[in-house]
C-alpha cells in the first residue's frame, strides 16, 4: 500500500500541528528538571517523584483506556519497553536534578552510539561506514564532555554522568523496542511507558530508602501535591503529543525535531540560573549533536 501521490519535484508537506505537538513534548522534557528541583527543595527525592507522577499518569491511562491493561499482560514482549522506559525516566529525571543539566542532557543523547548497536542486535540493521562514522563522532563528543581539566581518561566522575549515560541507552533500547512494536496499539505502548516509570523508580527509591540512602516522601501537603499533579499531566500531554507527532511525521523529520530538547534544556538552565556552558562542553555538545542530527537526517530506507 502506498500514500498519497505526491507532485513530481515537489517535497512531501511536513503538517505543522505535528511539528508543534513534538516541540510541545520536547519543551517539556528540557525544562522538566526545574520542576524536578523544587520538588526535591520540598524533600520529595526525584525516584519517589518519578513513580507519584507516572503513577497518576497510569491512572488516567487506565480509566481512559480500559482495554490497555489486557494489551499489556497479553503481550509479554511489552514488558521489555516497560524496563527501557522506566530506567530511562528514572535514570534522566533523578541526573537532572542533582547534577548539571546541559551535561547530562548531551550525555543523555549519546542515543546514535546505543541506538546503532542495539539496531543491529535487535532488528538485525547493517552497521554501515556512516553508522559507524556517526559512532566516533558521538564518542569523541562524550570524551571531550567527560574528560577532566587536567589528566586523566574521559570517564563519568559523578553519578549524575553515570546516570546520563544509563538514561542514555535505555532511551535508545525504548525508541529501538517501540520500532520493532510499532505495529502494537498505541494505549498499550503508553501504559507500558507509564508503568514502567513507577515500577522502576518505585523499586528503587523503596530499596534506598529502606536502607537510609534516599529519604521517605514527606507528609502528603498541597504546596508539594498540587505541583506533582501538574507535572503529571504535561508528562501525560507530552506522550499524546509525541504518539500524534510520530504518527504524521516521518521519522527522520521527527528525530530532528525532537533535538530541541536540548536548546529548551540549555537554554532554560542559563535562564534559570543553573550554569554557564564551558567552551569544552560547547564542543563535544556540538559533535554529540552533529551525530544526533546526522543520524536524524538520514534517508530512510525504501519500502517494498
Amino acid at each position: 500500500m502506498t500514500g498519497a501521490p505526491q507532485h513530481a519535484g515537489r517535497p512531501p508537506a511536513v503538517p505543522l500541528l505535528a511539528v508543534l505537538a513534538l516541540m510541545l513534548n520536547a519543551f517539556v522534557w528540557g525544562v522538566s528538571w526545574w520542576p524536578f528541583r523544587q520538588l526535591h527543595s520540598f524533600g520529595l527525592h526525584p525516584l519517589w517523584a518519578t513513580a507519584l507522577v507516572y503513577g497518576l499518569a497510569v491512572a488516567v491511562i487506565v480509566l481512559r483506556w480500559p482495554q490497555a491493561p489486557g494489551q499489556l499482560r497479553r503481550t509479554p514482549v511489552l514488558w521489555v519497553l516497560v524496563l527501557a522506559a522506566g530506567t530511562t525516566n528514572a535514570a534522566f529525571n533523578w541526573a537532572v536534578t542533582i547534577g548539571d543539566v546541559v551535561r547530562v542532557v548531551l550525555l543523555f543523547y549519546l542515543m546514535p552510539l546505543w541506538t546503532a548497536l542495539l539496531a543491529r542486535l535487535l532488528l538485525q540493521e547493517r552497521l554501515t561506514r556512516w553508522a559507524l562514522f556517526r559512532v566516533l563522532l558521538a564518542l569523541a563528543g562524550a570524551a571531550i564532555v567527560l574528560k577532566p581539566a587536567g589528566a586523566g581518561w574521559p570517564l563519568p566522575s559523578s553519578l549524575a554522568d553515570l546516570l546520563g549515560i544509563v538514561g542514555g541507552f535505555s532511551f535508545a533500547l525504548n525508541n529501538v523496542m517501540l520500532r520493532r512494536e510499532s505495529r502494537r496499539p498505541p494505549e498499550g505502548r503508553a501504559l507500558a511507558m507509564f508503568l514502567g516509570g513507577v515500577l522502576v523508580a518505585g523499586a528503587l527509591a523503596l530499596s534506598l530508602s529502606t536502607a537510609s540512602s534516599v529519604a521517605w516522601p514527606p507528609a502528603p501537603q498541597p504546596f508539594w501535591l498540587l505541583p506533582l499533579a501538574m507535572l503529571a499531566l504535561a508528562f501525560l500531554a507530552a506522550n499524546l503529543a509525541l504518539q500524534y507527532g510520530a504518527a504524521r511525521l516521518r521519522a527522520n523529520v521527527t528525530s530532528v525535531v525532537m533535538l530541541t530538547e536540548i536548546v529548551f534544556a540549555s537554554v532554560s538552565a542559563v535562564l534559570l540560573g543553573d550554569q554557564v556552558p564551558s567552551p569544552q562542553l560547547l564542543i563535544g555538545g556540538a559533535l554529540i549533536l552533529a551525530a544526533a542530527l546526522l543520524s536524524a537526517l538520514e534517508p530512510e530506507p525504501a519500502h517494498p
